[in-house]
């Protein structure tokens, strides 16, 4: 069982979600907007945030970044089916996944659960707890990563990636290989894989425009190119 908080200015989604959640397993609060999200969290933080993008007041978009600023607790953006940019956005801003409404609330379920999965360190079995890659380490179990001995901070999905890049160096992974081996998804939106490699690139290469780590296969994806011993 998780702690929740669901935020939606919309009643009738927001008790849908609830419902679902709990019916899950989950201790489940909520927030009908940006300024009750924030004061709830400062209150009693949540495990995981399902966040509405479109509130009056202080937005879903705005209240991810704040969290970001204090946490990295997982955020799933629940977004219009025609705002694709507020979806890149909330992906860049740090949000770990999104799901489009409509939706299934069974899927939004199997979304939060395979994040909450991952996040206990549940999932991904075949990487190894700790990885050591030159001045880089990875930590699975505390969910903690350092770069030249100074502590790195990542998203929920940012380590996923990282864990599953790094375990498997040299090898070149398609975007829909990684969507389905990472995010544990058998289709979706491959910008978020391509938003999660830049802001991945941003936190533990020297240079992110030239990176040395983590590289791009053209016509195929990614792969991670492990340190000299």
């Amino acid at each position: 069982m998780a702690r929740i908080l669901v935020v939606d200015d919309d009643a009738t989604v927001r008790e849908v979600v609830v419902d679902y959640l709990r019916a899950a397993g989950h201790d489940v609060r909520e927030a009908v907007d940006g300024a009750g999200a924030l004061d709830e969290m400062a209150a009693h933080p949540s495990d995981l945030v399902v966040l509405d993008v479109m509130m009056p007041g202080i937005d879903g978009l705005e209240v991810c970044r704040r969290l970001r600023q204090a946490s990295e607790v997982p955020v799933v953006l629940l977004t219009a089916l025609g705002e694709e940019q507020d979806r890149v956005v909330g992906l860049e801003t740090g949000a770990d996944d999104y799901v489009t409404k409509p939706f299934s609330p069974r899927e939004l379920v199997l979304r939060v659960d395979s994040i909450l999965r991952r996040t206990s360190g549940s999932a991904t079995s075949d990487v190894p707890p700790v990885l050591v890659d030159g001045d880089l380490v990875l930590d699975r179990g505390r969910r903690l990563v350092t770069l030249a001995g100074r502590e790195t901070p990542l998203t929920a999905r940012e380590l996923d990636l990282l864990s599953f890049l790094a375990a498997h160096p040299g090898v070149a992974f398609s975007r829909d290989e990684l969507l389905r081996h990472v995010w544990g998804w058998s289709f979706g939106d491959q910008s978020t894989v391509t938003v999660h490699v830049r802001r991945l690139r941003e936190k533990v290469e020297v240079d992110p425009t030239a990176p040395t780590r983590l590289l791009t296969v053209w016509g195929v994806g990614y792969r991670w190119e492990a340190s000299a011993p």
